[in-house]
């Protein structure tokens, strides 16, 4: 690693320090469905997007729903002294990568093979007060 890349890495940990958020990895849900409900939940206060969650049908909401209570999990353990209903938190960002890809065979007519690829994605999800300067 270069002296170069390695400043730049100390660098974001330091801003990830005083950030709140959470992570969801390698989730076999393909990106495209998972991005229908970030969409849905970003920018929305906490109580509203768990209620959103709650009540969606589609099942990659169940996924996002684990990870924004896990983000705010992450925010109560760096403010312990704030209570989470005085805090007006809501989602700042949420974005989806896709993951690795699983790559299978499907057997065809006449000895052919098509090939099917299952998707998974990377989900981060960022949470905030809402303060003057945020809005």
């Amino acid at each position: 690693m270069g002296k170069r890349k390695k400043i730049r890495a100390d660098k974001l940990k330091e801003q990830r320090k005083s950030q709140y958020y959470a992570v969801l990895r390698n989730c076999p849900t393909s990106p495209r469905k998972m991005r229908l409900v970030a969409d849905i939940i970003r920018g929305k206060d906490i109580n509203t997007a768990l209620d959103i969650l709650t009540f969606s049908s589609k099942e990659a909401a169940g996924r996002l729903k684990i990870l924004l209570k896990s983000a705010i999990a992450n925010w109560e353990q760096k403010n312990e002294d704030v209570r989470i209903e005085e805090a007006d938190l809501f989602i700042k960002t949420i974005y989806v990568d896709s993951g690795r890809m699983l790559k299978r065979i499907q057997p065809r007519a006449q000895g052919r093979a098509y090939r099917i690829r299952k998707r998974s994605n990377h989900v981060t999800l960022f949470i905030d007060t809402k303060t003057k300067s945020n809005i």
